[in-house]
Order: C-alpha cells, then structure tokens, then sequence
C-alpha cells in the first residue's frame, strides 16, 4: 500500500494490508501490517474471522514462507500454520508455485480494493492522517461501502459456516531473552533497551505482529515497538540513565550515544557544556538528562530553550531551578515577512547601470565578473543591496 503515497503526521507510512476474501459473496476484510511475517498473517486470519462470526471449511494461501512449507514436498504447511487451522478446524490449501491466477478471484479483489483506497484518498482531498488510528478508520470505512452491495450472497455463506472456538489463538511468539549488560535484549537481529532494573535477568518477550511485550515474573514490564528489518535499534535513555550516572565514563563511547539525545536543544546543551566546562561536560549533561528522565522532558526541554534564549550558562542548577518554579516560557518568536514590492524588481531589471555593470563585469571576468558588475551597477544606481 505504501504506493499510495499516505502519510501519518507528514510522515511517510510504509505498510502493507492482509486481505481476506469470501470468494462467493467476495465479502471482504483488511488489517494493516508492516511484513509478510506469520504474526501478521495470524492477526489478520483471526480478525477476519471474529468479524465474520464464523469459520469457512477450507483457507487459501498463496505460497507465503509463514504459512507454507516451500522447501518440502512432504509437508504442506508450517508447524505454526498448521496449529491455527487445527484450533479452527478448517483445512489448508495452497495454490501451486508460479500459479497466482489460482487466486484469480482474491487477486482482482486486492487490486480493486486498493484502487478504491486511492480513488476515496482523491475524494478526501489529503493523504496524511493524524494517527495509524485514524488511518485504520478510513480503511474500514472504505471496506463497508464496498461491502453494502454482497449483502445478499453473504447471508448464504453465513448459513454454511462453522462455529468459533471458545477463544481466540495466540498470534504472537514467546521467546526467552537474557537481558544483557547495557539493559539491551536482542530479538530478531535488532536491538531495544528495557529498564536497567533487569540486567542479567531472564524475560519472555511476546513478539506481536507491530510491537514487543517484555514480561517478567508474570507482569508485563514494557510495550515496545516493534522494529522493521535487521540491523536496527531502539534505545530509550529512561532505561539506561541511572546507569550512566553511576559510570559517567561510558557516556563519550556509548555506541547508542546519538540516542541519548531527546531533542536538538539536549544536544545543543552537551555542547555548550563542553566548551564552557569540558572537564564535567559529561557530568553535568547526564545530570540534566536524568532530571528529563524522572520529572519532564518537556519542561527540560523549555527550559534549555529558555536559558538559550536570556544568553544563561546552561547548567543542572538553572534547569532544576527552572522546572521547579514551572516558569512559563515564552512562545516561539513568530517571523513576519512583509510582501515583497514586485515593482521593485522591474525598476531594477529596467535599470540601465545596473546592466551596464552586468555586461562590463562578464567582459572583464565572466561569471564571477557578471556577479560583481551586477552588484556594482547597482550600487550606482542607488538600488538597495537586498535587491
């Protein structure tokens, strides 16, 4: 879906749907996910189906690697695959390799459902949304008018279904995770920092179609995003601050040390210090990043701006001092520009010495000369130098 150009805040959102089509009525459903992973391919099975109220005999699958077994002839599906439709009780099928036009009648539907998204973005006027929320609404708005028309032959299909189970599968997966040193676990190749508190401990994390449980001792301890791809991280200075400040030294050669920066004013402040007072730079900096960490990383944040703002020494003292009294900071200067005189610049362009110098500054220099006699020209002619 992400060729449809819809943006969440401004920001580009990169994801994918699972469609799910009844092939009689062509009924259909969408949940939106980031990967082809067999937590979204779940997740997107089982909403369907909770939606639907009932379970088809059989379920179609293309010849995606988290539903089907691609590398054995003797064995159809996944393990997880294979659970999911027992909990359910339907029977799996697959299409043969290369031969998507088995699909024929859920592929037409994918294209025609994403054309209609497009077609309804046109209507709405803007592609950005305030939140994936918001997003999620518009789909399923878009979903219900497409399905007003199958009413009829969805009754029928209703008739035939058959129950739910009592509960619904666990989608996600549980995996054991050492907590490391530098509160960091690793899931999938990628990397999230949980509190400080569990270093060395053992944590189940619940890896769910777009975000990770850390539980521990039966409780769940953090909700993180989950990650795209390989490679990436995800620090969050509130977990590892307290340990900074007791070793202070392993600030400067932290590898994830660009995010223990919140905002550009945090970064802006470590500098300031290291010019004004290098020898305790680090010090006072994970002083300040620890106020942001256990009282407000806003009111840090407006603080720093604030000092930056009266030409104040940025210093732990003066932010607490600063956040404590909850002093009001004044708003961001608001520029006006005035509207340009465009008859200004036809004065100018009309103006003989102006060109005059134009032409004898190109003689003399070419480009660089044209430049120098167009600003002597003008200068000549009394124009103002802006111009």
């Amino acid at each position: 879906m992400s060729s449809l150009g819809v943006t969440i805040q401004g920001q580009p959102f990169s994801h994918m749907v699972y469609h799910f089509v009844l092939t009689y009525s062509n009924w259909e459903t969408v949940t939106v996910c980031f990967s082809e992973s067999f937590e979204a391919f779940s997740e997107g099975l089982q909403n369907a189906l909770w939606e639907l109220g009932g379970v088809p005999p059989r379920h179609r699958s293309e010849r995606m690697s988290s539903a089907v077994n691609n590398l054995s002839e003797q064995k159809d599906f996944t393990d997880r695959y294979e659970a999911l439709l027992k909990h359910y009780c339907m029977e799996g099928e697959k299409i043969q390799a290369g031969k998507a036009n088995e699909n024929g009648d859920a592929e037409s539907l994918h294209r025609w459902f994403k054309e209609a998204v497009d077609q309804a973005l046109l209507l709405r006027g803007s592609r950005d949304f305030e939140s994936v929320e918001a997003y999620k609404r518009f789909l399923r708005e878009v979903r219900h008018e497409r399905n007003l028309g199958r009413r009829k032959r969805l009754a029928e299909e209703l008739a035939v279904l058959g129950p739910l189970p009592d509960r619904r599968r666990e989608s996600y997966r549980r995996l054991k995770v050492g907590v490391g040193t530098g509160s960091l676990i690793h899931v999938y190749h990628n990397v999230y920092s949980v509190d400080s508190r569990l270093m060395g401990e053992e944590v189940e994390v619940r890896v769910h179609a777009d975000h990770l449980e850390v539980w521990y001792g039966q409780k769940l301890i953090e909700r993180l995003p989950r990650l795209r791809g390989r490679g990436k991280h995800r620090i969050d200075y509130r977990h590892v601050i307290d340990t900074l400040v007791r070793k202070p030294g392993a600030f400067e050669n932290y590898r994830y040390c660009e995010d223990l920066f919140p905002s550009s004013r945090f970064r802006m402040a470590y500098d300031a210090l290291r010019e004004t007072r290098p020898a305790r730079a680090v010090r006072e900096y994970l002083k300040i990043l620890r106020m942001a960490a256990k009282q407000s990383e806003t009111g840090v944040d407006d603080a720093l701006r604030a000092l930056f703002g009266q030409d104040r020494p940025i210093t732990p003292e003066a932010v607490e001092e600063f956040v404590r009294r909850e002093e009001e900071v004044p708003a961001v200067t608001e520029v006006a520009v005035e509207t340009a005189d465009l008859e200004s610049f036809d004065d100018l362009f009309t103006n003989k010495e102006v060109w005059d110098g134009f032409a004898q500054g190109r003689e003399d220099g070419g480009c660089e000369g044209a430049a120098d006699g167009l600003l002597e020209g003008a200068a000549s002619a009394h124009v103002p130098r802006e111009f």
